[in-house]
C-alpha cells in the first residue's frame, strides 16, 4: 500500500481548496445571476395575460347572438364559473404541489430526470401548471434551450406578480382540449354541451385528461383511452384528498352524454347587424381588427331578438322567392336611437352588402316630411292651401323647365291643404313649397335631421331625387317621434374586455333640435296617410295597409322609378323599409311596388305585439287641436259632412269657419263652379 507523502497531501489540499473556492465563486455567481433575474423580473413587472379569445356578441336581453374567431373557440370564464371538480382534477393530474411551490417543483424535476435516465428516453414531464401557462401565453412550443430559459423567466414573472388563483384561472382558460376548443368553457360546450360550471365529477375527470394528448385522449378519438385516463385522474384525486373512493367509483361508472359540437355558440343571428356592430367597433370605438376578432371582448348590443325575427320573417313571407328585388329594414327606438332590428338584404351568404347602412338610394316622397317641417318654420300650417294641377315650372336663371307629375297623373285641379297634400303625396304642392322656401332650405333642413349625403339644390329635391341612407332616414323620423330630440343610431350599449373591465358604455345625452310643437304637428299630419277623412282627388297613400293596423302610427311612403320606401313610427318604434334592385333598374311589377308598405305594416304589428297601445303625446304647451273641414282646412261646423281633429302650433290655427255646407251657401258654390271653368294656364304660379 502506497503511503501519500507530505508533498502529495499538501498538493491534494491545495486542489481541494481551489475547487471549494471555485465552487463558492460559482455559487455566488449563480446567486448573483438568480438575484439579477429576480430583480429584472421585478422591474419588468407583471406580464400581460392577453391571449386570443373569441369576441362574443349579445342581444339586448343578454342572449348570445354570435362570435368572432379564426376557427378557434376561446371563452374566458372566472374561477367561480368553473366546476370545482374540474379544478381539482386538473391540479391532481398536472401539478399536485401547485399551491406549495413557486413555479418550479424541484423534487418532481429530480424524479423526472431519474426516470428519463433510467429509460434512456423522455418518459416523464416535470412542467408545473405555471410553466405550462407561461408556454401557452408567450412561447412557441419548440424544444430549444432558449425557449426553456425564456419559459423559466416568464414562470418567475408570473409567480412574482400573480396569485395562484389568477395563474390557475389563466391556465384553465388557455389550455388546448382539441377540436378547436381552447379553455374549459369552450371544451365543456364542445364535449358536453354545457357550461364549465355545470360539469359533473365524471365529466370533469374525463375532460381533465384530454390536454395530455387531445388526439389520443379525446373521447371522440378513442373512448377506451379516454376512460383509462379518466380512471388515473380519479385515482390521483382520491390520493390527494379531493374525493372519496366511493365517489371515484361512481364517477368512473357514470354514463357520459357527449355533444361533439360547439352547439351553444354556433349561431347566425342577424348577420347584417353583426357586421354593422363590427364596423362600429372599428370606426366609432377605434378598436383594431385583431382586438375585435380575437380580443375576448363581450359586446352587448341593442338588438331585440323578437323584432329581428319578425323583420326577417316578414321579408321572407312577403317577397316572392323568384323575385330578384332586394329589401332592407331598420327599426329603432326613437327615444334613444337603439337599433332593435336590421336586415341588409334577402340573403347574407349571397350578398353581405348591407343595404340598410351602406346603400345610397333616392328616398322619393319620404323626404317630404322634412320639407314640410321647414314649411311650418316659415309660417305654413296644416290648413295652408295651394293648387294641385299639371304645372310646368319656368326659371329666369337659366335652369331648364321642370314638369313634375303626380302618381297616375291625377291632380285636384283646385286648392288642397298641406295636410291633404302630405296624405295623398301631391308632388305639385311639394315642389311649389320647395321653391317658395328656397332650394337651399331643404338642403339645410336635411342636415339638421342628420342626413349626411350630399343634396342637390334643384326643384326635384322636393321629390327625393338626392340619395340617402336608410338608417339616416329612420333616424330623421325618430326626431318627429320623440318630440324633436337629436338621437344617433346606436348598435352597442357596452363593451367589456376579456377581464370584464368596461371599455365602453353608451351614454344618453340628447339635444333638442326641433321645436316640440312643430314636431308634434308633423307627427299628427303623418298619421293622415292612414286616415280616409283626408281622401281627396285620390286616396291617402296608406289606404292599402290601414285596415291591418291596430294602433296609432305616423308615416310616409315614397317611390321613384327605381326605389320603393315606407318609413313610419309609433311612440315606441320607428322603422324604415326599402325595396329595389341593386342594379338600379326600374320597379315595374305591381307586386314589387307594394313590398315596402306590406313589410312595414306587418313588421310593426308583429314587433309591437304585447306592448301597450300608445297614442302620440302632445307637448304640454305650444299646440292646440281643433276640428277642421279637411277639404278646405277651415274650422268645421256641424253642417260639414267630414270633420277631422287637427293639431296646429298655437296661434296658427284657423279662425275662419267653413261655409261650404251651410244652406245659404248656394251663391258660394256657384262661384266655385265658375272658378273651376277658368283654364288652368290662367291660374299658374308667378314662374309659369
Amino acid at each position: 500500500m502506497e503511503i501519500m507523502t507530505d508533498q502529495g497531501f499538501r498538493k491534494t489540499i491545495k486542489y481541494l481548496r481551489a475547487f471549494i473556492f471555485i465552487s463558492l465563486i460559482g455559487m455566488i455567481c449563480m446567486l448573483i445571476l438568480f438575484a439579477g433575474i429576480l430583480g429584472y423580473a421585478k422591474i419588468l413587472g407583471a406580464p400581460l395575460l392577453a391571449v386570443p379569445q373569441s369576441t362574443l356578441f349579445f342581444a339586448d336581453d343578454g342572449t348570445l347572438i354570435g362570435e368572432s374567431n379564426s376557427g378557434q373557440k376561446r371563452y374566458w370564464v372566472n374561477m367561480n364559473d368553473i366546476s370545482p371538480d374540474l379544478v381539482n382534477a386538473t391540479v391532481s393530474v398536472e401539478d399536485k404541489n401547485f399551491y406549495h411551490h413557486h413555479g418550479f417543483d424541484f423534487k418532481r424535476i429530480a424524479g423526472a430526470v431519474v426516470a428519463d435516465v433510467s429509460a434512456f428516453a423522455k418518459v416523464q414531464g416535470a412542467s408545473t401548471i405555471t410553466q405550462q401557462y407561461a408556454r401557452n401565453l408567450f412561447l412557441e412550443h419548440d424544444k430549444t434551450w432558449k425557449r426553456k430559459l425564456t419559459e423559466a423567466f416568464y414562470t418567475i414573472r408570473l409567480e412574482m406578480n400573480y396569485s395562484k388563483k389568477d395563474i390557475l384561472e389563466g391556465y384553465l382558460n388557455t389550455i388546448y382540449y382539441g377540436n378547436g376548443a381552447y379553455g374549459v368553457e369552450a371544451a365543456s360546450q364542445y364535449y358536453f354541451g354545457k357550461k364549465a360550471a355545470d360539469l359533473s365529477l365524471a365529466e370533469a375527470s374525463l375532460l381533465a385528461g384530454i390536454p395530455k394528448g387531445p388526439g389520443i385522449y379525446s373521447p371522440f378519438a378513442n373512448i377506451e383511452k379516454a376512460k383509462s385516463r379518466q380512471a388515473i385522474i380519479l385515482k390521483t384525486m382520491v390520493e390527494n384528498g379531493y374525493i372519496s373512493k366511493k365517489a371515484a367509483q361512481a364517477a368512473a361508472m357514470a354514463p357520459l352524454h357527449l355533444a361533439g359540437a360547439h352547439a351553444a355558440h354556433k349561431v347566425k343571428v342577424a348577420p347584417y347587424f353583426q357586421d354593422a356592430v363590427r364596423n362600429a367597433l372599428k370606426n366609432q370605438l377605434h378598436l383594431d381588427d385583431r382586438t375585435i376578432a380575437l380580443g375576448g371582448l363581450k359586446v352587448y348590443t341593442t338588438l331585440n331578438l323578437k323584432q329581428q325575427e319578425a323583420a326577417e320573417s316578414e321579408i321572407k313571407k312577403n317577397v316572392a322567392s323568384s323575385s330578384e328585388i332586394q329589401v332592407g329594414l331598420v327599426a329603432m327606438d326613437p327615444k334613444n336611437g337603439d337599433v332593435k332590428a336590421m336586415v341588409g338584404g334577402r340573403d347574407y351568404e349571397k350578398s353581405p352588402f348591407n343595404r340598410a347602412v351602406q346603400a345610397i338610394r333616392q328616398p322619393g316622397s319620404t323626404i317630404k316630411p322634412l320639407l314640410y317641417y321647414a314649411a311650418l318654420e316659415h309660417g305654413f300650417t296644416p290648413s295652408s292651401t295651394m293648387r294641385s294641377e299639371y304645372t310646368t315650372f319656368h326659371f329666369d336663371d337659366g335652369q331648364a323647365d321642370y314638369t313634375p307629375h303626380n302618381f297616375n297623373n291625377k291632380y285636384a285641379n283646385g286648392e288642397i291643404t298641406l295636410a291633404e297634400a302630405l296624405a295623398v303625396s301631391d308632388n305639385i304642392f311639394a315642389v311649389k313649397t320647395h321653391l317658395f322656401l328656397g332650394e337651399d332650405t331643404l338642403v339645410e333642413t336635411a342636415k339638421k335631421f342628420g342626413l349626411s349625403t350630399k343634396m342637390s339644390e334643384v326643384p326635384s329635391l322636393a321629390l327625393g331625387t338626392s340619395g340617402v341612407r336608410m338608417i339616416d332616414m329612420a333616424n330623421a323620423y325618430s326626431m318627429f317621434a320623440n318630440g324633436g330630440k337629436k338621437v344617433f343610431p346606436a348598435l352597442i350599449t357596452r363593451v367589456e374586455d376579456y377581464n370584464g373591465n368596461v371599455i365602453y358604455e353608451k351614454e344618453n345625452h340628447f339635444n333638442r333640435i326641433l321645436n316640440p310643437a312643430r314636431a308634434y304637428v308633423m307627427t299628427q299630419m303623418l298619421t293622415g296617410i292612414f286616415d280616409s277623412k283626408l281622401n281627396g282627388y285620390t286616396k291617402v297613400t296608406g289606404s292599402t295597409i290601414s285596415k291591418s293596423l291596430t294602433r296609432p302610427y305616423a308615416g310616409k311612403s315614397g317611390s321613384t322609378d327605381t326605389d320603393s320606401w315606407m318609413i313610419g313610427y309609433s311612440p315606441q318604434l320607428v322603422t324604415a323599409v326599402w325595396a329595389g334592385y341593386d342594379t338600379g333598374k326600374p320597379i315595374e311589377m305591381v307586386a314589387d311596388k307594394s313590398y315596402a308598405k306590406k313589410i312595414w305594416a306587418n313588421f310593426m304589428e308583429d314587433a309591437l305585439k304585447g306592448q301597450p297601445v300608445k297614442a302620440f303625446k302632445a307637448p304640454k304647451e305650444g299646440v292646440i287641436g281643433v276640428y277642421v273641414n279637411p277639404e278646405n282646412g277651415k274650422l268645421a261646423t256641424k253642417d260639414c259632412p267630414i270633420r277631422r281633429f287637427t293639431y296646429f302650433v298655437k296661434g296658427t290655427e284657423p279662425t275662419e269657419y267653413c261655409t261650404d255646407h251651410l244652406k245659404n251657401a248656394h251663391d258660394a258654390h256657384k262661384k266655385d263652379a265658375e272658378d273651376k271653368k277658368v283654364p288652368w294656364y290662367k291660374k299658374i304660379m308667378p314662374w309659369n
